[in-house]
């Protein structure tokens, strides 16, 4: 995401011509864009995307048990 984010920024500042990117091809920000599409085909082939939001889901699954103990105290009467 954050090399299509970079490619978006520096994609606006050669369309305004704005500071040294002005001066720069079109081929090195199309590069950008390609390095992005990249990372994006290798994260999924290789099963990292879908990796990271598994840790994720675990995480917050692993908060909500903890949220539920600290939840239950001696005591205390269920309904």
């Amino acid at each position: 995401m954050y090399l299509l984010g970079l490619a978006i920024v520096l994609s606006l500042l050669k369309y305004a011509e704005v500071g040294p990117v002005a001066t720069w091809s079109w081929w090195v920000i199309l590069g950008v864009y390609g390095s992005a599409v990249a990372w994006w085909s290798w994260a999924d082939a290789s099963g990292y995307t879908k990796r990271k939001a598994m840790e994720k889901m675990d995480i917050r699954k692993q908060d909500r048990i903890e949220r539920q103990k600290n939840g239950l105290t001696p005591g205390q009467r269920r309904r």
